[in-house]
């Protein structure tokens, strides 16, 4: 098992990926491509069993089927088919074991070189030629000595797999009588239009950030303008909805700079992500989150948001 807290403490802008790498045999030169995802989704690597191959009728061909895991049937993609690379098989593969949205998932790599700690302010957004390729799924890219890792979105590829994980659904509408704002804040358009629609949905006026670092930036601007006119930032937000990874500044910072500041601290924070999970909801809890919600409950979120402005109006009232 890998420890996903190596001296790393919670709201200081700074995470920790696990590099790992596939030898890609390039037109017969030879390359090696490195990656990396968020070692806190990451629970162990494991040697990969021989035998793996694309199942029949998968739904996509990067689909190994499954292995045995101790007590789980563990589901096995390889990376490369996925990305379209065409790697150069060896003898000790590795499997990259995952948890994300109370999923876990194998992802077949060549190799695993080692875990680095770096700023979400070094994440740089993708230019348009990476962005465009390997099916679109690269959030980012960090230099790591002399080369560059590409960040890898593994939840999207999941969604894609099987849509009905990308949103789900409780069954039940929620709408708030009197309107409602929102902040909203996600790196990723696809999640940002979904909590629109749904936020919308449920009678909110909605503004949409793309990072920590802007969110938190249009706040104290709006907190400023409002105590300028004689009022205070609950006249005008009612709420704040984060994602956790998001470059430039993470959504756990975030939380922690709101529920430090003498005028912010009046507003709920959600958080909002694939890391929400029984082994790292803590970490929400130190930066004084209201609530964490895991990604797919999209419908959900939007009612216990309602709940939790209400609580808060309550509170208000009666002190």
């Amino acid at each position: 098992m890998l420890d996903n807290e190596i001296l790393l403490d919670t709201g200081t802008n700074e995470f920790e990926i696990i590099e790992f790498f596939i030898d890609d045999l390039c037109e017969g030169k030879g390359e090696r491509d490195y990656f990396g995802i968020n070692v806190a989704k990451v629970l162990e690597v494991v040697e990969a069993p021989k035998g793996l191959e694309a199942a029949e009728g998968a739904p996509h061909p990067s689909y190994l089927g499954t292995m045995s895991l101790r007590d789980i049937i563990l589901p096995v993609i390889d990376l490369a088919v996925w990305l379209g690379i065409e790697r150069k098989e060896s003898e000790n593969e590795l499997i990259v074991v995952t948890e994300m949205n109370n999923v876990i998932t194998g992802f077949l790599v060549t190799g695993v070189t080692q875990i680095h700690r770096i700023g979400w302010a070094d994440l740089k957004t993708p230019n348009k030629y990476i962005a465009d390729m390997h099916t679109n799924c690269i959030t980012g890219t960090v230099e790591i000595e002399d080369r560059f890792v590409l960040m890898i979105d593994l939840e999207r590829i999941l969604g894609e797999l099987d849509p009905e994980m990308a949103e789900r659904s409780d069954g039940k509408v929620y709408s708030t009588s009197e309107k409602m704002t929102a902040v909203l804040v996600d790196d990723s358009v696809s999640v940002r239009t979904l909590l629109n629609k749904n936020f919308e949905s449920a009678n909110f006026e909605v503004k949409l950030y793309t990072n920590g670092q802007e969110a938190l930036e249009a706040l104290k601007a709006m907190n400023t303008e409002a105590k300028e006119s004689g009022g205070s930032i609950i006249d005008v937000i009612d709420i704040v909805v984060s994602d956790i990874e998001m470059p430039q500044m993470d959504g756990y910072t975030l939380t922690r700079s709101i529920k430090e500041h003498a005028d912010l601290s009046q507003l709920p924070v959600i958080l909002f992500s694939s890391l929400i999970t029984k082994g790292l909801y803590h970490k929400g809890e130190k930066v004084k989150a209201d609530d964490q919600i895991t990604k797919p409950e999209f419908n959900e979120l939007t009612g216990r948001a309602i709940a939790l402005v209400e609580k808060y109006r309550e509170k208000r009232l009666s002190a």
